[in-house]
């Protein structure tokens, strides 16, 4: 009767359930370099995310152009535009803002930048020069003339509403709530709080 002859060994440990492993089409495994640049990426998507979410929600950069916010803006100033202000809480008298240009005009402007004198429930009236609001003659420190163009008003601002009006107050340098209206909350979205360039002017408004 002849034996069973033995199993061969092979000198290597087998192994339980283990395929093959993974190559690319080269044969080799997959580059390292092919890896890192995945995870650069990665990196620059979650960092333009970001840059954007702030852009849209929280501050971005605006210019100024022309001349209707002289003498306290000129052209091409850069203003940094604080946004989630008016997420959380309401325009105020005074601000500077970045509104939708609500006109309906040839020379219509996708934005403008303005100041805010007339709140929800005012009175506004411009009479021989001078700015009035709900009766008081304003005192304007940032402006360097008396209004030159024509009367206007009273008017009551209506809820929900708001009275802008550029700085320069020289006859028709500024269009303003003086023509297209008091302008609704929603057009109204940023406030202008520093100017950041030129350098020279770096300013707190």
């Amino acid at each position: 009767m002849s034996r069973s002859q033995p199993e061969r060994q092979t000198g290597r440990p087998a192994r339980a359930g283990v395929g093959p492993q993974r190559r690319s089409e080269s044969g080799k495994p997959r580059a390292r370099w092919l890896e890192e640049l995945l995870d650069w990426a990665k990196t620059l998507g979650v960092a333009l995310v970001i840059v954007l979410l702030v852009n849209r929600f929280v501050f971005n950069l605006s210019t100024v152009e022309g001349q209707s916010m002289e003498p306290t803006l000129v052209q091409d100033e850069w203003l940094l535009v604080n946004k989630i202000g008016y997420l959380i809480g309401e325009p105020e008298r005074y601000d500077v803002v970045i509104l939708k240009d609500p006109s309906e005009q040839i020379d219509r402007k996708e934005y403008l930048v303005k100041r805010i004198i007339g709140l929800p429930g005012d009175t506004v009236e411009i009479r021989a020069g001078g700015l009035y609001v709900n009766g008081v003659q304003t005192v304007e420190s940032y402006t360097d003339v008396e209004i030159e163009d024509t009367d206007y008003g009273p008017e009551k601002i209506a809820e929900g509403f708001y009275f802008v009006m550029g700085d320069n107050r020289r006859a028709g340098a500024s269009k303003d709530s003086r023509s297209f209206k008091p302008v609704p909350r929603a057009l109204i979205k940023g406030k202008a709080q520093f100017v950041l360039w030129p350098i020279a002017k770096i300013n707190k408004l």
